[in-house]
């Protein structure tokens, strides 16, 4: 009876249904692995399709930081007078009404969005909202520094729902961003469209 106690609690006692820890870490990391491989060969695609959806741009997106964006994006925008346009955060609705209003846009084809509370929620805010009106290319307006890292996030998270962009930055004298926060964000990026979620409950430890 001893012995088969004793059995009994070599076998309950194993970790993860059996398997060791460094096999479990393996194969969480080939599951990772294997998730970002499908999705760098299926996203390339979509945005093919996209592209040929819509070859041009059908609105503007901006990334909210600073008023120069939305300087930048009223005098774009008045060289692409059919074009709607979207910020996404950024100053203050009435500031950047202001802005837009002193360049002689009209009220309803500015949209501002104030849901996003990073950069990865400038994307993932949004989508519904461009799949809701049938937007399958955007241009996408932010600073010179910031753009890499958008470039990224938009690939992953408008890449992987069929939305393609084309990139308009904005010069200024600020360094580029670290590559620390753009594989973070990737990272973020893929985990949303793997759950759905964006880690933005951890906005305060992520300052982006």
């Amino acid at each position: 009876m001893k012995r088969n106690l004793s059995s009994r609690r070599r076998f309950t006692n194993k970790p993860g249904f059996g398997y060791p820890r460094k096999t479990l870490r393996k194969m969480r990391a080939v599951f990772t692995l294997t998730i970002l491989c499908i999705a760098l060969t299926f996203i390339p695609i979509r945005l093919g399709f996209a592209h040929l959806q819509s070859p041009t741009p059908q609105v503007i997106l901006t990334l909210g930081g600073e008023i120069a964006r939305e300087k930048f994006t009223a005098e774009f925008a008045q060289q692409h007078p059919n074009l709607d346009i979207w910020v996404s955060s950024g100053v203050a609705t009435p500031q950047a009404q202001k802005v837009f209003r002193e360049a002689g846009i009209p009220d309803q084809q500015v949209h501002i969005d104030r849901r996003a509370i990073d950069t990865v929620t400038n994307f993932t805010s949004l989508v519904q909202n461009f799949q809701t009106h049938d937007i399958h290319h955007v241009y996408l307006i932010t600073s010179d520094f910031h753009m890499r890292r958008s470039i990224a996030i938009a690939f992953f998270i408008f890449g992987s729902q069929g939305i393609a962009f084309t990139p308009v930055a904005i010069p200024s004298q600020q360094p580029e961003e670290s590559w620390l926060q753009l594989l973070r964000d990737v990272g973020r990026s893929v985990v949303w469209i793997i759950t759905g979620r964006t880690g933005a409950s951890l906005h305060y430890y992520l300052r982006a």
